[in-house]
């Protein structure tokens, strides 16, 4: 009897130890594809912004009008300044021309202490705001005037006021020495270019003038007279 009671806890135990071996090579046969010989995967992003930046490739130097200007008969003078600008920006950038609101509320003044009195005029075009396709010099007896025009080496990116369709400005195309603009005081009041995309290379040409008519009135003490303009360049939103 007690032989008998052994031979069972011994056949039981025996029958344990091998349903548990045999549930453990199971267990390594399922599962041991996926550990040892499986593939599996996690994606992951990896972030940088990158913001817009704007630069100035070329900055517009002073202008020193060519040839002086007597100040009894009159005459006129021209001068040029170049501005290129830089930006990595999709939407591109728009630039504004103001210049310096001074004493005499008109933007060339005399470079003596007396400037408050002795100015040069805004040049006026013949509707407020709108360029004039040719200047127009006044009649003897009136007064000396300022004025600008703007070019571009990318057309696309110019103010459409200085575009013009062969007799006025606003649409168009650009033509060399057309659409003159009075010089303006506000702070971004006045657009000259505005570029739809990024730029690197594309140059800017502001061509100032400056018209004295014979015997001109308010009179012209002899002189330097300066303007002193400032360009903004922003990157579209």
């Amino acid at each position: 009897m007690k032989n008998t009671h052994i031979y069972n806890s011994a056949k039981n135990a025996f029958v344990a130890t091998t349903l548990i071996a045999v549930l453990g090579m199971m267990s390594f046969f399922a599962f041991e594809p996926q550990i040892g010989h499986g593939q599996i995967s996690s994606d992951f992003v990896v972030t940088q912004e990158i913001t817009d930046e704007i630069s100035w490739n070329v900055e517009a130097v002073d202008a020193t009008m060519v040839g002086s200007i007597t100040g009894l008969s009159g005459g006129f003078a021209t001068s040029t300044t170049v501005v290129s600008v830089n930006t990595n920006s999709s939407t591109g950038y728009n630039m504004t021309l103001e210049f310096f609101d001074n004493a005499a509320a008109h933007a060339m003044v005399s470079s003596s202490t007396d400037a408050a009195s002795d100015y040069i005029s805004d040049y006026t075009p013949a509707t407020p705001g709108t360029p004039d396709y040719d200047w127009v010099t006044n009649a003897g007896g009136g007064s000396a005037e300022f004025g600008y025009t703007v070019s571009a080496s990318t057309s696309a990116e110019i103010a459409s006021m200085f575009l013009d369709n062969g007799s006025a400005c606003g649409s168009g195309s650009q033509t060399e020495n057309k659409c003159w603009m009075s010089p303006s005081t506000t702070p971004g009041a006045e657009t000259i270019i505005d570029s739809a995309a990024a730029n690197g290379s594309s140059t800017t040409t502001l061509k100032f003038k400056v018209a004295v008519p014979n015997a001109p009135s308010p009179a012209l003490p002899s002189g330097f007279y300066a303007a002193t303009g400032t360009l903004t360049a922003t990157v579209n939103p």
